[in-house]
């Protein structure tokens, strides 16, 4: 019976079918403190169960999960040039717990083992080997003595170890998805559990900070709809007055900074696309909850004037004492406005901003007249139109991607190649970004929301609204996250910045800025940078080699 195997990047993609163009790979290197992965491509003249064995003196720090398959029928715009493919189909992407050390292979297809490495920060440097074993468990239908596999891989842990991130990450994270997909009451012991495991999960892969949602999260929802209530603050109004308890607030803080997390931004005070609306927000009177607030209360309400007066009065003297200051923590007024509601925009920006004094405000936006006319210092415009505000005097540079993207901008579709998705990290680089923003860390909904209950597994594209990869990072496991390629890949690019912010302590910006423009021909930007799969690790080897110069 014949049998193949490959080690190839993390780069790959290693879909089911007969041919794997990938090149093979004998090694792999990483800092001290950093996760380097590739992958094991396996295939089988037969469908056949295999059993997979690592051996190495850091085999402890390995982990192996079967690269899973899901369907998409958008895996990509078909009018973007730069993709692997935008027809509908079956791709790699969840990363899947192992069964034991086995799994199961469809007879001619090549399947992914992703293997990963967690460097411990104290190891010491120099070339480790680790030496895999393919057998064919003995069965009925396979015979003893049935042929393995053994190859090895060598991982080089080089001499230093990568900075703290400065980058500001943020993935916007969904409490009310995690309640909806497991099924579990709000605020319930068992959703804060699980909340730990998404939030340690997040702070894994780059993520500093998270979106806190004081009331029910006004993004995602059609006009007039809304998602299931996960609102943080407990509210009461009687003769008059508003009470707040802010306990689970204080336990969310809690639990963000066990896991992990150093930012906090909190969920927008008015409802997305120009801020019209007040969010969702549930309130107790005379011991009955109320939706007070939602889409149907206008944004300029004298009602909820006073309601933000009356809590910004005190949690802003909470959040100070919780140490979550303007230096840590951010404000939203309202989510990807356009030029046509600017003035209900310009509304609630400067009732908002006249109540959190000196807390800064951020939000997803892309249209520089904004800036211009005042309304915020830290806007998040879109890959796209980063350019628009480069000569712009604002406090911090963020910029932010999301659903369905083209342009040949970096972006984490299951059409396009890995590199497209790691490649950020550098141009983040370039460009001298603060802060990326990202839509989807776990948006298990259809679009507008309008479906709460979904298998992401089988639905990738919230109801065929986005690309797939769009709106989720992870998958939901039985007992928390299951990650995704477009995840690890990710997080690998937020891995070269660090390297790129070292080698920048060492040299200076502008010799940095060489070693990345090396042998490139033109100005290397957000939406012109090479399209060649080896550019990236060719780029990552010279900034490793220039750093261990230095040392």
């Amino acid at each position: 019976m014949s049998f193949t195997a490959r080690f190839v990047s993390s780069l790959e993609k290693v879909f089911c079918s007969p041919e794997l163009p990938a090149e093979e790979i004998e090694s792999v290197s990483g800092a001290r403190g950093e996760t380097v992965a590739f992958q094991l491509a396996c295939r089988s003249e037969s469908n056949s169960v295999i059993e997979i064995r690592a051996e190495s003196e850091i085999a402890e720090f390995l982990t192996m999960r079967e690269v899973g398959l899901v369907p998409c029928l958008m895996p990509a715009m078909p009018d973007d040039p730069f993709v692997l493919t935008s027809r509908a189909g079956v791709f790699p992407d969840p990363l899947l717990p192992p069964e034991g050390n086995r799994m199961r292979l469809t007879r001619g297809n090549w399947h992914g083992v992703w293997c990963s490495i967690r460097i411990p920060e104290d190891m010491k440097p120099g070339t480790y080997e680790i030496r895999f074993t393919v057998t064919m468990p003995e069965t009925p239908f396979s015979p003893p003595g049935t042929p393995h596999h053994a190859a090895s891989v060598s991982v080089e842990v080089l001499p230093f170890r990568l900075p703290k991130q400065r980058l500001l990450s943020v993935n916007w994270f969904y409490a009310d998805c995690v309640q909806a997909y497991y099924r579990v009451p709000c605020w319930s012991e068992r959703h804060w559990e699980l909340l730990g495991q998404y939030f340690r999960n997040m702070v894994r892969h780059g993520n500093n900070v998270i979106l806190t949602p004081l009331w029910s999260v006004p993004l995602d929802t059609a006009v007039g709809h809304e998602r299931p209530t996960a609102q943080l603050l407990e509210i009461s109004f009687a003769d008059g007055v508003y009470h707040f308890d802010f306990s689970r607030l204080e336990r969310w803080i809690a639990t963000a900074r066990r896991a992990g997390f150093e930012y906090f931004e909190m969920v927008h005070a008015f409802t997305q696309w120009g801020a019209k609306a007040t969010p969702k927000i549930v309130v107790k009177e005379n011991g009955v909850e109320k939706k007070r607030f939602g889409w149907h209360v206008p944004a300029d309400s004298p009602e909820y004037r006073e309601f933000l007066t009356s809590l910004t009065q005190r949690l802003i003297p909470f959040l100070e004492k919780q140490g979550l200051t303007p230096e840590n923590t951010f404000f939203h007024v309202s989510d990807e406005p356009t030029p046509d509601v600017a003035d209900s925009y310009e509304y609630a920006s400067k009732l908002l901003r006249g109540l959190i004094g000196d807390y800064p405000v951020i939000d997803a936006l892309s249209d520089v007249e904004f800036c211009r006319r005042g309304l915020i210092r830290r806007p998040v415009p879109s890959t796209t139109r980063l350019e628009d505000f480069r000569g712009e005097d604002l406090e911090q540079r963020w910029v932010y991607y999301c659903g369905n993207w083209e342009h040949g901008v970096p972006n984490r579709q299951f059409g396009m190649p890995s590199a497209r998705n790691r490649v950020l990290g550098v141009l983040l680089y370039v460009h001298g970004i603060d802060g990326f923003l990202n839509w989807g860390y776990n948006f298990w909904f259809t679009q507008h929301s309008l479906n709460w209950h979904i298998d992401p597994y089988s639905v990738t594209d919230a109801g065929r609204a986005f690309c797939g990869g769009g709106a989720f990072m992870v998958y939901p496991g039985k007992d928390g996250p299951v990650d995704s390629i477009h995840y690890e890949v990710f997080a690998e690019g937020l891995q070269d910045l660090r390297a790129l912010r070292l080698l920048e302590s060492e040299i200076g910006r502008e010799e940095t800025l060489k070693v990345i423009q090396e042998g490139v021909e033109h100005p290397i930007s957000m939406t012109h940078y090479p399209h060649d799969a080896q550019w990236l690790p060719e780029l990552r080897k010279r900034i490793d080699r220039r750093i261990c110069a230095c040392l």
